[in-house]
């Protein structure tokens, strides 16, 4: 991990050398002299960072050698990081330098004196590099070797991924526990409490997430509820996450009695099943209440617990307890195999393999963990030196649950790399981690740069923090990865892996509860840690936490969407503020924030501020003067509505999270200054025409934007000569646009023309057109060929629709409020020749359509296929369709929904329809 810093410092000065040789100037006091002197050190000292970083786990001496290099580099990182912050403030001011960085100090946009600076910065740079000297010169007494750090990691041509649920050797104890679960076995009377016991990793949550989706299980309770417990047990958050699971969403409720009253409201009279995920709690009175709420469910309601301790379970009162124990050597070898080996020969590896697995106990965690690795080794000298690794027999990985197999696969990671994992220790337990959150985080840390010091373009940045997410997930690092094509979307971190995490980043991540008892616990834990989370305890104050001086990164997480009356809102001390000034990652979501202090202004360096689901109705204009910010989140700020009007000041911004701000009725045109942006959720065109709001015209210079667009207020739109001024066609990086027409204020024909003049780019994959008032769809939407998805939503007036049978991609299609169309004809709607035969929608697997007032025919009279891999099939509220197609005859069709729809009802009702046999082959059918 220390090279991954060191190199983050190099990159530093890297740029601060560069620019003084750009620009032709000198740097005062001698700092320059100071800045190489830094370079060549820790140039030095990089060349054994590896040798010294394995070694520290069997050398107590070293170890301290390696805390001293990390504090310092630390300090240097941050004293570097306020000289570039200097020099881009100027720049974002608009000042000009003549010919000296002397002159960087004597204009008067900036605002600090700046005699008082130089001489500071040049004294911090002197006592780092007489420390740094210190350590450099302590290191020969060591006798490291220089090792090359591996720094590419080449990646599988074949299946990345390996399904958890694909597990082996756990056929008996999944039917076991599914018996025990419907309680075959059980006897006792009241409420059934099955525990699940078994060391770390040896599988207790996959194989109970394997019977919680089992068949069996699904039709056999009412209701199913899955919650991890995790350490400490919070009874209210518990609650809370019990009733998240059955409502969809956080109540807002923090008194656990009023919680456990909705609780015993929901099962009461209700066949359920509970699973507690990783209890750790043997306090009784820890659920007490909630236990006598679950009492209230039908007989053969039953609470899974998984836990480590047999101790846990009784003092549950388990009437059935299961003991996991490890993999058979042959179901050891069999799950090793099937990950290690892709297409290469097994016979030449396959007797240093077995022993690799053996040595894993018949833990599937770590069995997992070193496959991942043994995937990338591919001679056979390279698996041997994995099986004679000497951490395999380190007593203190062991004590601390940390196994061998994490440590000898994380040290076989880039040195990169290595950092973006350690940094995710900054996460609580079993957090579901928001991927593009996290590459953010990483962008913003430096965390990214390769071996040469350089970070990856913007551009970049999300292909490569992509790669670095699934090398983790491959390694095992990371489970529950949920993805969408081809992309991570998030993952989560199993609770060793986590402690391992904590190992490696030697308490520089700290994760706190904040509440009066761990007051005093809080403040002397993290007095070391850069990374800091506070948990906020349900209904605790906003935390003015101390020791916050050196932090990097600030999480106040917290549980609350926006509070119904003002009293409640949360304030931030400005003092606060004042002491975070080292901050390159502030994230205050989810709390109770009604506005924010103008001292936020003062945090120059940070580069990462999540402000979303608070209850602000405007931001303080200082927010403008964290010039070196790259994200700006807002989501979910229902209240907000404005942006600061000098938004361009924030020059290097490159995300700006606005989506489901229902309140935001307008953008600053300042936004057409910020060239940069990649993220901008949703742009504002609005009826005003003063000079302070956006247009369409603001949009031209944003051609940097990918990812989703939503247009708002295109109803609002002058015409066809201020739509073509936005130049959409040239956002090539977009994949999803939204057009939202809304208020109709315009005729037919006036947003025809304002649509066919914005025309989208070709690579678009998702497209959604919202309130269009026209008779018909532009034609450029035919020279969409990688459209995967089409939404046309309340079209009032379209009558029919362009040739989208031909679309080759298309995916899913949803037609919602289309009131003036009666008939959906196949051949009107175009279709694709495949080998001589006449294919319409040959991609599509989803239909949903939906309030189609005046529909009545469904005509298929096409010559060829129709719709060969549709799965999915939905239609509400079309009082007039007459019937449905033949086509669903024999067809693929997996789910058929009808919902008001009278006359299908009356025709395909299974228990009186006279056409319930044209779809009784369909699986799941709902006709109501």
């Amino acid at each position: 991990m220390s090279d991954a810093v060191i190199t983050v410092i190099l990159t530093q000065v890297a740029t601060i050398l560069e620019k003084q040789i750009r620009e032709e100037l000198s740097l005062v006091c001698g700092v320059g002299h100071q800045f190489k002197k830094l370079r060549s050190e820790f140039e030095s000292i990089r060349a054994v960072i590896a040798d010294a970083e394995k070694r520290q786990v069997r050398e107590e001496s070293v170890k301290v050698w390696l805390e001293k290099l990390r504090d310092v580099s630390y300090d240097t990182e941050d004293v570097l990081s306020e000289w570039i912050a200097a020099m881009q403030k100027v720049e974002s001011d608009g000042c000009r330098r003549s010919r000296k960085v002397t002159s960087l100090f004597t204009m008067p946009c900036f605002g600090f004196d700046r005699v008082a600076f130089r001489r500071e910065i040049a004294m911090k740079i002197k006592k780092i590099n007489e420390r740094l000297s210190d350590i450099a010169a302590e290191k020969v007494r060591y006798n490291f070797s220089e090792v090359l750090s591996n720094e590419t990691l080449e990646r599988p041509k074949t299946a990345s991924f390996i399904d958890d649920a694909e597990v082996e050797g756990r056929d008996v104890d999944k039917e076991n526990l599914i018996g025990r679960l419907l309680g075959r076995e059980n006897r006792a009377k009241g409420l059934n409490v099955v525990s699940l016991v078994g060391l770390g990793g040896v599988g207790k949550t996959t194989l109970a997430q394997l019977a919680f989706n089992s068949d069996e299980v699904v039709s056999h309770f009412d209701r199913a509820v899955w919650v991890c417990a995790s350490d400490p047990f919070d009874e209210v958050r518990i609650a809370r996450a019990i009733l998240e699971f059955i409502e969809g969403s956080a109540p807002y409720l923090f008194e656990l009695e009023t919680l456990v009253t909705k609780i015993r409201n929901y099962v009461e009279g209700e066949r359920f099943l509970l699973v507690l995920d990783d209890v750790w709690t043997e306090d009784f009175r820890k659920w007490e209440q909630l236990w006598m709420s679950l009492k209230t469910g039908k007989a053969g309601s039953t609470i899974l617990v998984t836990t480590r301790k047999e101790s846990v379970a009784r003092i549950m009162g388990s009437s059935d307890l299961i003991r996991l124990g490890g993999l058979s050597v042959a179901d050891s070898w069999a799950l090793f195999e099937k990950i290690a080996f892709l297409e290469r020969k097994r016979e030449r590896f396959e007797e240093v393999g077995r022993k690799i697995a053996e040595k894993c106990k018949g833990l599937p965690l770590a069995i997992k963990a070193i496959a991942g690795l043994m995937r990338f080794k591919a001679t056979l000298k390279e698996w041997e030196d994995v099986l004679r690794s000497e951490f395999w027999e380190l007593e203190e990985a062991e004590a601390e649950g940390l196994f061998p197999p994490l440590m000898l696969s994380y040290y076989d990671l880039p040195s990169n790399v290595k950092r973006c994992f350690t940094f995710c220790a900054f996460f609580p337990k079993d957090h579901a981690i928001e991927a593009s959150n996290l590459v953010q985080l990483w962008m913003a840390h430096g965390y990214m740069a390769a071996s040469t010091g350089k970070l990856p373009v913007e551009a970049e940045a999300e292909r490569v923090g992509q790669g670095y997410l699934h090398t983790l997930a491959m390694r095992s690092f990371f489970q529950d990865v949920v993805r969408d094509r081809d992309r991570i979307v998030s993952v989560r971190m199993h609770d060793m892996v986590h402690d391992f995490a904590h190992y490696i980043a030697k308490n520089e991540c700290s994760v706190v509860e904040f509440n009066a008892d761990f007051q005093r616990r809080m403040e002397s834990s993290h007095k070391r840690a850069r990374h800091l989370t506070v948990v906020r305890a349900e209904g605790s104050q906003f935390p003015n936490v101390t020791n916050v001086e050196k932090l990097f990164t600030l999480w106040v997480q917290s549980f609350y969407d926006t509070p119904p009356i003002i009293s409640q809102l949360d304030r931030v001390d400005p003092d606060f503020i004042r002491r975070l000034l080292s901050l390159r990652a502030l994230d205050f979501s989810r709390n109770r924030l009604g506005e924010l202090p103008k001292e936020i202004g003062l945090l120059i360096k940070l580069k990462h501020l999540n402000l979303s689901h608070n209850p602000f109705w405007e931001l303080p204009e200082t927010l403008c003067d964290l010039y070196n910010l790259l994200t700006l989140k807002l989501s979910g700020c229902h209240h907000l509505r404005r942006l600061p009007s000098k938004i361009e000041k924030l020059t290097n911004l490159r995300h700006l999270e606005i989506d489901r701000t229902s309140s935001l009725k307008m953008l600053p045109k300042g936004i057409a200054e910020l060239a940069s942006l990649q993220t901008l959720n949703k742009f504002i065109i609005m009826n005003d025409r003063s000079n302070a709001a956006c247009g369409l015209v603001e949009l031209k210079s944003l051609n940097n934007l990918r990812g989703c667009l939503k247009i708002e207020g295109l109803g609002f739109a002058a015409g066809a000569a201020e739509a073509k001024k936005a130049e959409l066609r040239n956002k090539s990086h977009l994949s999803d646009l939204e057009m939202d027409f809304s208020p109709l204020v315009k005729s037919g024909d006036s947003q025809y023309e304002v649509i066919e003049a914005l025309e989208a780019p070709e690579n678009l994959e998702s497209l959604q057109i919202t309130s269009y008032g026209g008779t018909s769809l532009p034609r450029w939407i035919m020279n969409l060929a990688k459209l995967q998805r089409i939404i046309l939503q309340d079209c009032q007036n379209c009558a029919a629709l362009p040739p989208l049978a031909s679309l080759p991609l298309l995916v899913t299609l949803h037609l919602e409020g289309l009131n003036s169309m009666k008939c959906l004809d196949f051949d009107s709607l175009g279709a694709r020749a495949d080998g001589g035969a006449t294919v319409a929608f040959p991609a599509l697997k989803k239909l949903k359509i939906s309030r189609m007032e005046r529909w009545e025919e469904w005509d298929v009279s096409v010559g060829g296929a129709a719709m060969p891999r549709l799965r999915c099939l939905k239609i509400s509220h079309c009082g007039k369709v007459k019937a449905l197609p033949p086509l669903l005859r024999g067809s693929m069709l997996r789910k058929l929904r009808i919902d008001g729809c009278p006359v299908l009802h009356r025709l395909y009702n299974k228990e009186s329809g006279e056409l319930w046999s044209e779809i009784a082959h369909i699986s799941k059918v709902r006709v109501s």
